[in-house]
């Protein structure tokens, strides 16, 4: 009994909970416009793509067009998280506005950042 409470408590202290970075926030006008303009983007395209098929085309293209819509933009959706969040937090879920922010802020307004942080 004493060495499976032993073997167990050796084994508790090595693991660890890694910190997360918590998603950054945007500071400038610039950036929340860039960020709220692919938010929207992720959201409403699949959806959009649809009415206007249906508008222009029949009901069937339609329904074929959104379901294309909606495997390009899941992999587009992918593809901007895995580039811009830390490995260690890829397993968590995050919804278009914390993708679109962690894009923003890693890939477009890395400049101001890198800038406020100097000034300090």
């Amino acid at each position: 009994m004493a060495l499976v409470i032993f073997s167990y408590t050796c084994i508790m202290q090595s693991d660890y909970i890694e910190l997360i970075e918590p998603t950054p926030e945007l500071h400038s006008k610039k950036c929340k416009l860039i960020a709220l303009a692919l938010r929207l983007f992720l959201q409403f395209t699949t959806i959009s793509v649809g009415l206007i098929t249906w508008f222009f085309y029949d009901y069937f293209i339609a329904i074929a067009s959104l379901l294309l819509t909606f495997i390009v933009m899941g992999i587009v959706r992918s593809k901007l998280r895995n580039s811009v969040i830390p490995p260690s937090q890829q397993e968590y879920q995050y919804n278009d506005q914390g993708i679109a922010d962690w894009y923003t802020v890693k890939e477009i307004c890395n400049d101001e950042l890198e800038q406020k942080l100097e000034e300090i």
